[in-house]
């Protein structure tokens, strides 16, 4: 049968032969397939992912649409979605338009779901026995790791979270089984911080930052997370524990030792997953948590660049045989997943949750696939270059700045899994006049500031106002309570996979080429942040930009 292009007479006759169907739920989800693509990308979400009716972005500064102008250095928080991934989410829509004719929507959208799972895996590099659960988001992928955790454990387990200064927001909540926002990804409004209706509980907090002046990663986080399972089994409970791989600032915790040793004194107590939802480790250590045993949170909206948000848990086989002892779900949590969110192989569980496909959520990870695939389709040897060279031409540029100051990396955190990931690709830095920081609330100006074209608004030379003018995202301020009760806030320059695939090219000339353009941006955009400072102490009674 030949495939008729999608307009809109097709999507008409279509839509009038499901008006006169019975299944008026089918009807509507259909009809929901040709709402704009914009729209699309952005629903089926929290209201973080919003777009303000004056500016058209997000909370994070993104548009649901691409913008080339705008130069990209905010992975460690969410992209602007790439031209080639939008075009993907267009095409996919259209795919499963056709699809539709033939099949009922829910059975089209599952077998897409399931497809993509297998490319997820495939790109990965992990076996065909992972499992794979979509979510909106990697926050609402912390719930599925709750809710799978009290299977596998056989009781409703305490949470401990290495990392609560410097993982999403909304992780304190949803470690206790609370919502974590006014509004769920399906349309539910709930109270922020109630309990999730059967899944609350309680939860233990391990930051990360040293309680010692200054910014830097304590020194004895494996003895922290050691003491507070042990607390926590004492007390007849078993353990939810979350390690943190990467952390907003690029840390890790606990060492390898340290979860060898809760393996060794504490077998079958302490259930451990992973959040990796920055995506920044290498696919070796990936499959070593698996292997493991070890459930794995990630995101294809960080690190890969793919549009907010895009959330998936990796579940080893072993743990998915636990399915089994689901009795009674929680009720609350049917609120936070449908039925396609699930693996086929899950018949039983499967079968208790609605078809409610998530056309959002779906078409956000057809972008981010298609980030993950250019990325991986790079050489590795690239990979390495590239995030080598980015990484040294940063911290130099960061160093011999008077604005700004590098916020020290962890020690001892590279290992030989790492592949390309043993160069850091997250910079945070603090922003300094006459030496000291500057307050939160003027680091937050700057970052809004670097987002918009300030040539007009700062008083600069005629050769400053290209640099005033350009547009760019950096990772959103990072909090930091201090000894002495002045609060600090940092920023991150980020290296995330499009520049890597942006920068390739087999000819090894170009290619350094591309690095050296990329570096310039970057450059560029350390030069701007310093004018914004210059221009704030320059009128300190009149503000050239909101604070």
């Amino acid at each position: 049968m030949r495939r008729e292009p999608f307009g809109m007479s097709v999507g008409a006759s279509r839509l009038a032969d499901l008006e006169r169907a019975s299944d008026g739920g089918s009807r509507y989800r259909l009809r929901d397939l040709f709402t704009p693509l914009d729209t699309l990308l952005v629903c089926g979400g929290d209201p973080r992912l919003t777009l303000d009716p004056k500016d058209r972005v997000n909370a994070y500064g993104c548009a649901a649409s691409p913008e080339p102008e705008i130069w990209n250095f905010a992975s460690s928080t969410a992209s602007v979605i790439s031209q080639s991934a939008y075009d993907r989410a267009a095409l996919a829509r259209e795919e499963l338009m056709h699809k539709c004719l033939f099949d009922e929507v829910e059975v089209a959208f599952d077998a897409r779901c399931e497809d993509m799972r297998e490319e997820l895996r495939g790109h990965l590099q992990v076996s065909p026995r992972i499992d794979v659960v979509f979510s909106p988001s990697g926050t609402d992928s912390q719930l599925h790791a709750l809710f799978l955790a009290r299977a596998v454990l056989g009781a409703s387990p305490v949470t401990i979270v290495v990392g609560t200064d410097q993982t999403g927001s909304g992780t304190p909540h949803t470690a206790r089984g609370h919502h974590f926002s006014t509004m769920t990804a399906s349309g539910f409004s709930v109270r922020k911080d109630g309990a999730v209706a059967g899944l609350a509980g309680d939860s233990v907090a391990v930051p990360l930052l040293d309680t010692a002046p200054g910014i830097a990663m304590r020194p004895d986080a494996d003895e922290a997370v050691l003491r507070a399972v042990e607390t926590s089994l004492a007390q007849g409970r078993r353990v939810l524990l979350q390690i943190m791989d990467s952390s907003k600032l690029g840390w890790r915790a606990p060492s390898v030792a340290c979860l060898d040793e809760i393996a060794r004194r504490w077998p079958g107590k302490v259930q451990i997953v992973v959040d990796a939802c920055q995506a920044r480790l290498g696919r070796r250590r990936l499959r070593a948590y698996l292997d493991r045993g070890y459930m794995v949170l990630m995101t294809g909206s960080k690190f890969f660049g793919g549009p907010a948000f895009s959330g998936a848990l990796l579940v080893p086989k072993g743990l998915s045989r636990s399915l089994g002892r689901i009795g009674e779900i929680a009720p609350g949590f049917f609120d936070y997943a449908g039925r396609s969110d699930w693996p086929k192989a899950w018949t039983g569980l499967r079968s208790r949750f609605e078809r409610r496909p998530n056309f959002g959520q779906w078409l956000r990870w057809e972008a981010a696939l298609s980030e993950v695939g250019s990325y991986y389709a790079v050489p590795g040897a690239f990979r390495a270059k590239a995030l080598a060279e980015l990484a040294a031409g940063i911290d130099s540029m960061i160093a011999l700045s008077p604005s700004l100051r590098a916020v020290p990396a962890a020690i001892g955190m590279s290992g030989t899994d790492d592949e390309e990931f043993a160069q850091a690709t997250i910079f945070p830095f603090t922003l300094l006049r006459d030496g000291k920081p500057v307050s939160i609330a003027e680091t937050g100006a700057v970052h809004r500031a670097l987002a918009r074209d300030m040539n007009g608004d700062i008083d600069c030379s005629a050769a400053d106002r290209q640099v005033a003018a350009q547009r760019c995202l950096v990772g959103q301020p990072v909090r930091f309570d201090q000894p002495d009760g002045k609060p600090q806030a940092a920023l991150r320059l980020c290296v995330g996979a499009r520049l890597v695939t942006e920068a390739w090219s087999a000819d090894a000339a170009q290619a350094q080429r591309n690095l050296q353009h990329i570096l310039d941006r970057i450059a560029h955009v350390v030069v701007k942040i310093e004018l914004l400072l210059d221009s704030a102490a320059a009128a300190p009674g009149k503000p050239v930009f909101e604070v």
